[in-house]
């Protein structure tokens, strides 16, 4: 099966909706306890354009076009999507912002994009409001009421260029992603890389054959991320096939809108599987349609018990914003008592090499460097990071790019996920950098030194751990721990407050005065850090929730 062909999103979507116009594009499940929508609602092909033409027309009528970047504080919201077709269609660029974060993180991405306008939902609006008043930049605000329309816009201070047709190479999104240096990247990405990419997942085949409009795929995953605002979106709309978008997951909706919708596939997180395994068995555990489940993360103890149980089989993926064309363990053997992700396939060569780039030994562990060739190795990949271009060739040196991620290669080519490299923690599938999270302590009086590392937790993947060493040499209290995570919790989203704070005396440093972070601890060599044993630490997890 070959997805349809198109040069951009706009002209890709419109084939799909000449030949699929009736069928659903994307479902949104009940759910009384949000903000919109809350009988759900499934939209078909013919309905996804005729609001995304409305958006053109007040877009177009407003001012906006090639060369504007539009940030979408909408959450999963199904204006989400239209604004993205829509932003394609006038050649403008679409900038999912993430509506856990608060007033200076917003304020950030709106100055760091160059925004010109910011479109928030109505639920959204007083933190649009604080965002936009400490950017100090240009963008205007828009707040529809309805929860799938934009029929009008104010208009832009700027005007774009002269309009033209978009071109392949054209910016159709910008991504932010957490670095390992602290502020989050805007990754740049092209009408190109975002068709190969749907391309790639609608023909991966195997475990996860896509049949064309035929598939109706639950993801719950937020759309302001590449997995279900680029990924899923658009391998299913090549395909003429069906987004389930809920607004987040939920353990306890999870089997209820999968029944609902008649769900045949679906998107998983590591912390996912758990929270479903943690429910007594049922009669019911195999009443659905799931033929495949797509992810990242399951415990390997986990998966055989998983699939027994549910009778359909969990396909592990790789895959990372700047580098999403992606590698699955979809053909038997799977390896599910592994970490496997897949094989390399036409089009993305992968060597695992040393510190020095040098490759390492078959089956040693080394850093997963990529690319689509020799001839073209940055072809299928993002264009860079916004107006970070020294980043950029960073990451591409030598001709391959460096994901920072630790893998081993076995002798039949397998590719199994051993840890990351880069100062990055992963909790509950957001990637929080650890040098953000240090730099707001950093801003504290009382904080002589912060380093902030991953900590494993058994409902998460990972928490947010923060060793701090004070500027008073008095005994640490549990109101200086308080007043700490209070510091980081104002002011960065939620998720990224340390939910353990650990005070020490020192850290252990190189002579270049590097903290040295797998010796925060002395622990065994196979030992496993647990910080709920760990006589003088503050456990925060409880209070990290949405405001």
């Amino acid at each position: 099966m070959i997805p349809i062909q198109a040069h951009t999103l706009a002209s890709a979507f419109a084939a799909s909706a000449r030949a699929y116009a009736g069928h659903p594009f994307i479902i949104v499940p009940s759910n009384p306890d949000r903000a919109y929508l809350l009988q759900g609602r499934d939209y078909t092909y013919a309905d996804i354009a005729a609001r995304a033409a409305e958006c053109v027309a007040a877009l177009s009528s407003a001012g906006y076009g090639p060369g504007h970047r539009i940030v979408c504080l909408l959450g999963n919201r199904p204006l989400q999507v239209i604004l993205k077709l829509a932003c394609a269609e006038i050649g403008a660029s679409w900038v999912p912002a993430n509506s856990d974060y608060r007033p200076a993180e917003l304020a950030y991405l709106v100055s760091d994009s160059g925004a010109a306008l910011l479109v928030a939902a109505p639920d959204h609006a007083a933190l649009a409001r604080d965002a936009l008043e400490l950017s100090g930049g240009d963008a205007v605000l828009a707040t529809p009421e309805e929860s799938d329309r934009l029929t009008s816009a104010p208009r832009p201070k700027h005007p774009p260029p002269r309009a033209r047709p978009p071109t392949p190479e054209d910016e159709a999104s910008l991504l932010y992603t957490s670095g390992t240096t602290g502020r989050p990247k805007g990754c740049i990405l092209s009408h190109e890389y975002e068709l190969m990419v749907g391309a790639r997942y609608a023909t991966i085949g195997g475990a996860m054959r896509l049949e064309p409009g035929a598939e109706r795929v639950y993801n719950p995953l937020p759309l302001f991320h590449i997995n279900a605002g680029v990924v899923s979106l658009l391998g299913l709309m090549l395909t003429g096939n069906c987004q389930i978008a809920p607004d987040r997951f939920s353990a306890g909706r999870w089997w209820a809108d999968i029944r609902a919708s008649a769900a045949t596939g679906c998107h998983y997180l590591g912390v996912i599987v758990p929270a479903l395994m943690a429910a007594p068995p049922s009669p019911d555990d195999r009443t659905h349609r799931l033929r495949f489940g797509m992810g990242a993360g399951v415990e390997p103890t986990l998966h055989a018990a998983f699939e027994a149980r549910f009778g359909f089989p969990l396909v592990e993926i790789w895959g990372m914003t700047e580098m999403c064309r992606l590698l699955a363990a979809s053909e038997k053997p799977r390896r599910i008592d592994t970490r496997a992700f897949g094989r390399p396939v036409p089009g993305i060569e992968v060597r695992i090499v040393d510190e020095q780039d040098r490759p390492v030994a078959p089956g040693a562990a080394g850093e997963m460097v990529l690319r689509h060739s020799a001839e073209t190795p940055r072809k299928g990949a993002y264009s860079g990071y916004l107006n970070l271009p020294e980043e950029t060739e960073r990451a591409w040196r030598g001709g391959w790019f460096h994901t920072g991620d630790t893998v081993r290669q076995d002798a039949d080519g397998m590719l199994i996920f051993v840890d990351r490299k880069k100062n990055i923690i992963r909790r509950s599938g957001e990637n929080i950098a650890a040098a953000e999270v240090e730099a707001r302590l950093a801003d504290h009086p009382a904080v002589a030194q912060a380093a902030v590392i991953a900590a494993p937790d058994p409902a998460r993947e990972e928490e947010v751990m923060a060793c701090i060493v004070l500027k008073s040499p008095e005994a640490p209290k549990p109101e200086t721990a308080d007043a700490l995570f209070e510091h980081c919790f104002q002011d960065l989203a939620y998720f990224k407050a340390p939910g353990w704070i650990v005070f020490r005396e020192s850290l252990p440093v190189t002579g270049t005065q590097k903290v040295l972070k797998h010796k925060l601890f002395d622990l065994a060599p196979d030992a496993v850090l647990d910080p709920a044993a760990l006589p003088d630490a503050f456990d925060f997890r409880d209070r990290k929730k949405r405001g």
